[in-house]
This record gives structure tokens, C-alpha cells and sequence, in this order.
């Protein structure tokens, strides 16, 4: 199991990064990793959802549970991933801190994979934070 975390600092209350973050049909405009997204089905917070990761073009299977606005924790219950993604709005001095934590795996053979991919997502997640803090603070 592969554990990433990485945070930024946004000069945003956490409600204006949340309408962000939490926007999860837009997730492939800022993290690079993910093809794609479709819902299956939405109850309450809670939502079932097919993604295709830019890992050879896989479809992995999430249950995602929204607790606006502190977090958003996505589960990989099915496909070549496993594992969770969380992501946590803390309030900061006048901003917002951002921090993601993943804990994942790459499953059957493709396990030999999971500190290369490890090493992307750490990338991935950066450049998405950064991406998300340009956006809301053009704004702010």
C-alpha cells in the first residue's frame, strides 16, 4: 500500500474551495490522472461513480461520501486500483488547507506498478492543487 499525502495553502474560506473541490463531474479539468468520470447513482452525499484513470485508459469503480464542507473521501472498491483518496478543507488563518491523502494499491500483477504510479499520483496531485488554488484565488 502506497500512502501520498500533499496539501496547499488557498487564500479562500473553506465554502469557496468547497464549491470547487466538490464539483466532482469537474474533476478531470484539474487532476490529469483522471480520463473521466460518470455517476451511477447519488444518495444523499453519497454517490457511486465509474472513473477512467490515465493508467492505460483502466475503469475503476468509487463510492464517494461528500461532508461538506471538511471532506471528500473516495473509495476504489472495484477495478485496478484500491484503496481511498481523501481530500480535507481545514480553515487556516483567513484561508483554506487543502490536503489530500491517498492510500492505494495496484491490483493482481499490476501490483509491481504501485510505486511507479504512486510516484505519478504524487505528481498528479500537486499540479492539481495547484491548479484548484489558481482558479479560486483569480476569483478571490
Amino acid at each position: 500500500m502506497a500512502r501520498i499525502e500533499s496539501s496547499a495553502e488557498i487564500a479562500a474560506p473553506p465554502e469557496r474551495v468547497w464549491e470547487v473541490v466538490a464539483d466532482l463531474d469537474s474533476e478531470p479539468k484539474y487532476w490529469k490522472g483522471t480520463r473521466s468520470v460518470r455517476n451511477i447513482s447519488r444518495e444523499g452525499n453519497e454517490l457511486t461513480r465509474e472513473v477512467v484513470i490515465a493508467f492505460r485508459d483502466q475503469k475503476c469503480l468509487q463510492r464517494v461520501v461528500l461532508d461538506p464542507p471538511r471532506s471528500i473521501r473516495a473509495d476504489f472498491v472495484e477495478g485496478v486500483i484500491k484503496g481511498s483518496k481523501e481530500v480535507l478543507l481545514e480553515p487556516s488563518g483567513g484561508g483554506t488547507t487543502v490536503r489530500v491523502i491517498w492510500e492505494i494499491r495496484m491490483t493482481g500483477i499490476l501490483g509491481m506498478f504501485t510505486g511507479a504510479v504512486a510516484g505519478h499520483i504524487r505528481k498528479g496531485t500537486g499540479q492539481a492543487l495547484e491548479s484548484i488554488r489558481k482558479e479560486i484565488e483569480q476569483d478571490v
